[in-house]
């Protein structure tokens, strides 16, 4: 996967309708909160993924220095454990109906609780304070998904920087959905990975347009510090 850049045209429209292309560039770290979405052995190790994505092992560095920076600067950490269980057959059946009984029985092979699959990428940097979030659809913030909206609010936070896997499905959902909720919400391209490039700068773009913010790790960080880093 290539390195993101958001075209002006798009940027231009963000600032027509915002007031500026980045409207989350300054970041409240005691409010911002890292949401890192299913970098786990199900969608990264080829060996027992139900959908494996390649390129995800690679953005692991740069999550995981976001993370630290990011506890350093006082905010929050979670970790977003896609898992499968006997609910998904019934309580999310048409997505259990879009896809063949193969599929369906590879994916509860790989992302069931205590599975090899279901665990997280061993290289993650998770340090005690962190959080572990079970998920149980695409969204982590969408109603049955998971209780990571009431964990962050519990803990005051009402920012978050979605990194994680695949970027135009889990992670795209999940930020859509943390926005309509209420919560500032930033997708950080080169902490996102999606299986072309192709895929991860539409999902990226259509986020971008409507929903929230797209910033680096870099310019994350310096957000984190009260700076604002100028965008190609």
């Amino acid at each position: 996967m290539h390195p993101f850049t958001l075209p002006e045209h798009i940027q231009a429209r963000v600032a027509a309708r915002c007031g500026t292309p980045h409207p989350f560039a300054r970041l409240d770290p005691r409010r911002t909160a890292l949401v890192v979405v299913d970098l786990q052995n199900g969608f990264m190790r080829e060996d027992v993924a139900h959908a494996w994505c390649p390129m995800a092992e690679h953005v692991v560095p740069a999550v995981n220095r976001l993370a630290g920076a990011l506890r350093q600067a006082g905010g929050g950490v979670f970790w977003i454990q896609n898992t499968f269980d006997a609910r998904c057959e019934t309580e999310w059946s048409v997505m259990q109906d879009m896809v063949t009984p193969a599929a369906r029985a590879r994916r509860a092979a790989a992302m069931g609780e205590g599975t090899i699959g279901n665990q997280l990428w061993p290289a993650l940097d998770v340090q005690p304070a962190d959080e572990v979030v079970r998920k149980y659809r695409y969204s982590a913030f969408i109603q049955g998904g998971s209780d990571l909206p009431a964990r962050l609010r519990a803990r005051g936070f009402d920012t978050v920087l979605i990194t994680g896997t695949v970027t135009s499905v889990c992670c795209e959902s999940s930020a859509r959905d943390a926005m309509m909720l209420n919560f500032r919400t930033v997708m950080v391209p080169d902490g996102c990975a999606a299986l072309t490039d192709e895929e991860h700068a539409a999902s990226l773009i259509a986020f971008y347009v409507q929903f929230g913010d797209v910033l680096t790790v870099d310019e994350c960080i310096a957000g984190l510090a009260g700076e604002e880093r100028a965008v190609a």
